[in-house]
């Protein structure tokens, strides 16, 4: 889609190929279309030069070349799309085109982060209810025992959010390093269960997101999908080789 004059927003969403117009009207009218930050409202007109986010995702052009970079994020880079926020992952990899992070990892973690200019692609990967796995190692400040890992296994209450998490598969590594694989995202959420069993985290580590493997990628550095990683993601996502860098 190029646009060379301004047309309404319902318009533009369904020539992006986000959705029909008749959907983009309602995602109008429950507030979560934004223009260049600010809520959209039906019969906006959007110029070249605007922005437009769904859910703070942004709309790209259906007939852009799609990508998705596994990315090895240092300790210390925000994951946000946000150029405002300091040391945010968009200024940190100084890409040539507009990506944004699927899903989140904390500042104070390292890893594993998916970069992506595909919504409906970011909506697979982050929705609780798709149930994907996420793996990580993780070492804490005291030496791990059983009813540790059964606890953590089985899921812990988080009283701050007073939910439940999801159970999860956890192995102990060393005396204080275990894997756990989770197949939910809350924010901070490992850390959160290790301090209400009386744990603290030291370092964090995610490796894997569904079949997307941390390994090779030097920390700082990415790497873009390959054909067969994005065949995995199921035929909507299915890339001709000729597509695929």
């Amino acid at each position: 889609m190029t646009i060379d004059e301004p047309i309404r927003i319902n318009k533009y969403l369904s020539a992006a190929g986000f959705c029909s117009r008749r959907r983009a009207d309602s995602l109008i009218d429950e507030g979560r279309v934004t223009i260049d930050g600010k809520i959209a409202l039906k019969g906006t007109m959007v110029t070249p030069e605007q922005i437009v986010y769904v859910d703070g995702i942004p709309v790209e052009n259906k007939d852009r070349k799609d990508i998705l970079l596994l990315v090895n994020k240092p300790k210390g880079i925000v994951c946000t799309a946000q150029s405002k926020e300091e040391n945010n992952i968009i200024d940190f990899l100084n890409y040539p085109r507009r990506i944004y992070p699927v899903g989140r990892l904390d500042k104070d973690s390292r890893g594993l982060i998916l970069m992506t200019n595909v919504g409906e692609l970011h909506n697979e990967i982050t929705s609780v209810s798709n149930m994907h796995e996420k793996e990580y190692i993780v070492t804490v400040n005291k030496r791990i025992d059983a009813g540790f890992i059964k606890n953590m296994s089985e899921g812990v209450y988080l009283k701050d959010l007073e939910q439940m998490t999801l159970p999860a598969q956890v192995k102990k590594l060393s005396e204080r390093t275990m894997s756990i694989v989770l197949h939910e995202g809350k924010n901070r959420q490992i850390r959160r269960m290790c301090n209400a069993l009386s744990y603290r985290v030291l370092d964090l580590k995610r490796i894997r997101i569904m079949h997307f493997l941390l390994d090779g990628i030097e920390e700082g550095s990415y790497r873009e999908a390959t054909k067969d990683e994005w065949e995995r993601l199921g035929s909507k996502f299915n890339k001709p080789k000729d597509e695929i860098s």
